[in-house]
């Protein structure tokens, strides 16, 4: 029997057609295809001004009261019935791009659409991330999911400056601490991000981090996501520039890593993992679902019994089968499966995380290689195997 969900008091307004029509495409799409699962962002605004948010890139940073797409019946039925969707198997995440999910006014909403979707008897993942209060009340609706693998991913970084980051970032270290406290159904992990260095990557902030590792299911750490919108932000605003030059992918320089795992080895640290996936997986005790024991350097901190069940699930899989599923999604060029990864040509991102979900193998596109090491991060801050700045 499920617990009801008592509606809102007041619900969010639902924006008019016409200032959706507004919005950036991709803001106005309520779906976007990631690589931690498909992510359903019906509802956006936020008040909390983090500097480094990606509402940057959405030309919505200014947005601050949060504000529905759509009714929460129709987000279910749009994220369902997308092509993408796989019951039982397809990642999802809960509106991780636009607004924070516990906020008072769309937590309502969010729970209102996992209880939509845990009534239908989905077992899919379901990632929520928040830096917001989490309350024992919160909790026990949480843990009365029966059938979807809910994780409550903790954003915490430790910067103190308020101008980059306003929210105090001892509200997400005790919803860390609540959430783990009473878990039952429901995974939480701790998500130490961004990591800048000079910011806050002193001792004293890695101590922070391994005393809440121990709240934690999972702790997952990863850097910044430093894109053209945001320096502009910074710059606009007189904020120091975390580094001379912006990327595609998250900055993690290798000297912050390898301060990062210096300290693991020395102290009494809860399970760490480089990819967000990895740490959910390890949380619900199952295999990671994006395929990284492929590339074998990511998997040198993880907990042995972790590498075992990656090790056994993972398959490399049969070229006709994934050559077949590639031209369907549009793939050009020669399709490759290599020790590491299915290697496409012509696909972006959602195709790609498509065929990486289904195969349980990484997908990668073959004109933006993942080099040895830093897979997946932007090469600022790395060294070429000659000892140069990498490429």
């Amino acid at each position: 029997m499920t617990s009801p969900i008592a509606p809102p008091r007041r619900s969010l307004p639902i924006l008019s057609t016409d200032k959706i029509g507004e919005l950036k495409p991709e803001l106005a799409d309520v779906i976007e295809y990631r690589k931690s699962g498909l992510s359903l962002n019906w509802i956006i605004g936020c008040p909390l001004e983090c500097g480094y948010c990606v509402r940057h890139l959405f030309d919505n940073f200014e947005m601050k009261v949060p504000r529905r797409l759509m009714s929460d019946e129709d987000a279910v039925q749009h994220l369902t019935g997308h092509p993408y969707f796989r019951a039982h198997k397809t990642p999802i995440q809960l509106l991780n791009r636009a607004t924070d999910p516990m906020l008072p006014v769309v937590k309502p909403h969010l729970l209102s659409v996992l209880r939509q979707l845990d009534d239908q008897g989905l077992t899919n993942h379901v990632l929520i991330i928040t830096r917001w209060r989490v309350t024992p009340e919160d909790c026990a609706v949480l843990n009365s999911f029966t059938h979807l693998r809910l994780t409550v991913l903790v954003t915490h970084s430790n910067i103190a400056d308020p101008a980059i980051e306003p929210v105090d970032s001892n509200i997400a270290a005790q919803s860390l601490r609540t959430l783990y406290e009473n878990a039952k159904r429901y995974r939480t992990v701790l998500y130490w991000r961004p990591i800048v260095p000079g910011l806050n990557d002193s001792a004293a902030d890695i101590e922070q981090a391994r005393e809440l590792s121990r709240s934690a299911h999972a702790t997952v750490f990863t850097g910044l996501f430093f894109r053209k919108k945001i320096a502009a932000y910074y710059e606009a605003h007189g904020l120091t520039m975390p580094y001379d030059e912006t990327a595609r992918r998250k900055i993690m320089p290798e000297d912050a890593e390898q301060r990062i795992l210096h300290a693991l080895q020395e102290g009494d640290w809860g399970a760490l993992f480089r990819k967000t996936s990895c740490g959910v997986a390890y949380a619900h005790g199952e295999a990671d679902y994006n395929g990284h024991f492929g590339v074998r350097e990511l998997c040198d901190i993880c907990p042995e019994e972790q590498v075992a069940r990656c090790q056994a699930a993972w398959i490399k899989p049969e070229l006709a089968a994934v050559t077949r599923e590639a031209r369907l999604l549009g793939a050009t060029g020669e399709v490759e499966i290599n020790e590491r990864a299915i290697v496409v040509e012509g696909l972006d991102e959602p195709p790609r995380y498509f065929l990486q979900h289904g195969f349980g193998y990484q997908c990668h596109d073959r004109a933006k290689p993942h080099h040895h090491r830093q897979h997946g991060r932007a090469p600022i801050g790395w060294k070429a195997g000659n000892g140069t700045d990498a490429a």
